[in-house]
């Protein structure tokens, strides 16, 4: 069994202080947790002040986006080394709110994940479909050629901390979201690709998390489904109960 991850992605909102308040809440509530691996995603202008406030703890640092070189004349962009050096762990790419407003394609996805992994950073890399592509009965064709393409370039030994986060397009930000038994689905085939391109080594390593929507409401059914790993929490997150709560997940017997 895959230890859970459960990661908090606050988009763009909070200031510093806004962060720090909530990170302190975090602290409290929870306080004592081992089973779980918990990761958050402040804004960039927020990380290292954050990443002080997270240092005895359990809490790890993830930032929302990378550029795939190391430096440069690339103006508001931020490399992989940087993100080390304010302590981060993991970072989100190919989120579909950067494919949307910002070109990400899955090129740039898989050059960010290369770039990712060069400097130790672990990728949350995120896949999902349409709402017309699952009303055409494609989600799975779509996700699947998303992560063929994600991990285009990658051997066997640089996929063990790389993270598949399945974000169906049509449930983030909606209110709505995939049924567990849908959501389940589409697990399971990123699973048995991941387990023809590599083999069991990589099924065994890497984790496959759930976003869109995901509340305290819905969790404890997503986590009862065999191939879900953990979640990314979006709206959710920028509340220290109701990220508190998903944390705490209720485990299933197998669990």
């Amino acid at each position: 069994m895959h230890k859970p991850l459960i990661a908090g992605n606050w988009k763009m909102n909070t200031t510093i202080d806004q962060g720090a308040q909530l990170v302190m809440k975090l602290r409290e509530l929870l306080k004592g947790i081992q089973d779980i691996e918990i990761v958050i995603a402040p804004p960039f202008t927020s990380l290292q002040h954050l990443n002080f406030l997270l240092a005895d703890t359990a809490i790890k640092l993830s930032a929302q986006n990378l550029f795939w070189e190391k430096n440069g004349a690339y103006t508001g962009e931020v490399s992989g080394e940087m993100l080390r050096a304010v302590g981060c762990e993991y970072v989100i790419i190919g989120h579909s709110e950067r494919r949307r407003y910002f070109g990400e394609t899955d090129e740039t996805v898989n050059k960010k994940i290369l770039a990712a992994l060069r400097e130790g950073l672990k990728p949350i890399v995120c896949v999902g479909e349409t709402l017309e592509e699952r009303e055409a009965g494609r989600p799975v064709e779509k996700v699947s050629a998303q992560v063929r393409s994600a991990l285009n370039g990658l051997g066997p030994g640089m996929v063990k901390d790389l993270v598949v986060a399945y974000e169906p397009v049509w449930a983030i930000g909606t209110g709505r979201n995939a049924t567990p038994s849908q959501a389940e689905e589409v697990h399971d085939s990123i699973r048995e690709l991941l387990y023809e391109e590599y083999g069991m080594a990589a099924v065994n390593d890497m984790r496959i998390i759930y976003g869109g929507s995901v509340k305290p409401t819905n969790i404890d059914s997503l986590m009862a489904q065999p191939n879900i790993d953990g979640v990314l929490v979006g709206g959710a997150s920028l509340n220290a109960e109701d990220f508190a709560r998903i944390v705490k997940f209720e485990k299933s017997p197998e669990r």
